[in-house]
């Protein structure tokens, strides 16, 4: 059988002591010659960090724990667990929301994709309510989701149907590498920041359709957990930060081409 590249997947986890799911990313770890997984501590006030470190020790060498002694925000956190991951020898990095609203078995088939086609460098999972799918969403999340894919569709120049999706994979490569080395400017949506990133540096490259080399696949499940960080505040101050990543990245990259 051919060789599986390796994979390393971030978790990004803050207050997540009644959430984590330690037993279920045992068991797929311990399934999975190839796959890593590294736990990030953003700097927990509860019981989080004893959790994560608990679940490592017990991981078989295949689970890491990076703990941070401060809350540096999730944008933060997953940048540097992704600086770490790049440097390692894995060859798919990505990252994973800690509530596993979109089940661990998706990661196989997202790295199916990286595996299968060598003119990919983006799997993203999408929340799509199609019929015979169990996708299910707190509606008034599911209608602001909508709104913000968007206006990033509008802001990146990209037809992307889901960007916060917390599922993402991506093929290791010194240009992700510098993608990853600055801080993001955005807090929350720095998904997009990073396609943002991405999409210019290719087209900086004389790529003329970034979008050709990414992959949305519709996710078979997805169940909103109880308990997620994102506040009404964080969703009205995404229309600033879209505008703060306009203004950075694609207005400053149209001003370059004249």
């Amino acid at each position: 059988m051919p060789k599986h590249p390796k994979v390393t997947i971030v978790v990004p986890c803050f207050n997540e002591e009644s959430r984590f799911q330690s037993e279920e990313i045992l068991a797929f770890a311990k399934t999975r010659h190839w796959l890593q997984f590294t736990l990030i501590d953003d700097g927990s006030t509860d019981n989080t960090k004893e959790t994560l470190m608990r679940t490592a020790a017990e991981g078989g060498g295949r689970i890491s724990a990076v703990i941070l002694e401060q809350n540096v925000g999730k944008a933060e956190a997953v940048r540097q667990g992704m600086v770490q991951a790049l440097r390692s020898d894995a060859e798919h990095v990505g990252f994973w929301d800690a509530d596993l609203a979109t089940p661990l078995s998706d990661i196989d088939r997202f790295a199916k994709v990286l595996r299968e086609r060598p003119d990919i460098d983006i799997v993203i999972g999408s929340r799509v309510q199609l019929l015979g799918r169990n996708i299910r969403r707190n509606k008034a999340r599911h209608f602001f989701g909508r709104i913000a894919a968007t206006a990033a569709s509008n802001v990146l120049g990209l037809n992307v149907y889901d960007t916060q999706c917390g599922a993402k994979l991506f093929r290791s490569s010194p240009l992700m590498q510098d993608l990853m080395h600055t801080r993001f400017i955005t807090r929350w949506i720095f998904d997009v920041e990073l396609l943002a990133r991405w999409t210019n540096a290719l087209r900086d490259q004389g790529v003329s359709r970034p979008e050709d080399k990414i992959v949305e696949i519709p996710l078979e499940c997805w169940v909103d957990v109880a308990g997620s960080k994102l506040r009404p505040k964080d969703m009205a101050l995404a229309p600033l930060e879209l505008a703060k990543i306009y203004w950075r990245y694609r207005n400053q990259n149209q001003k370059d081409q004249f």
